[in-house]
């Protein structure tokens, strides 16, 4: 199984839910309330006080899925939440060697892929 993480606009959220409840046997997102900036703003002469306070709102949102299905979640949350500008966010995959529901304790099978 891989996490598929990405840090989006809130703006995007929604059009990104719809996109991705579309996708057959799709397992569910986690969203948090992230704060960032982009490192071509650190190269700007700026006061301390800017440096401090320059962060902007964004999300991250983390789908536990099969191997199989990373490739299109990945374009759908490029495809949903790109608008050509500055600051979009990225996205990234973490293999998660060990998943557990807890729930039932049940292990998780990993992807074959």
């Amino acid at each position: 199984m891989n996490e598929i993480r990405a840090i989006i606009r809130p703006t995007r959220l929604e059009k990104l839910r719809t996109a991705l409840r579309d996708l057959p046997n799709f397992p569910g997102l986690t969203v948090f309330k992230v704060e960032g900036f982009t490192a071509p703003s650190s190269l700007d002469k700026r006061s301390d006080e800017e440096e401090l306070t320059d962060f902007s709102p964004k999300l991250m949102v983390c789908i536990l899925a099969d191997k199989g299905m990373t490739e299109q979640i990945q374009k759908v949350i490029s495809d949903q939440c790109s608008t050509g500008q500055m600051g979009d966010g990225l996205s990234w995959v973490v293999e998660a060697t060990a998943v557990t529901r807890i729930r039932d304790s049940a292990v998780l099978p990993r992807s074959k892929q």
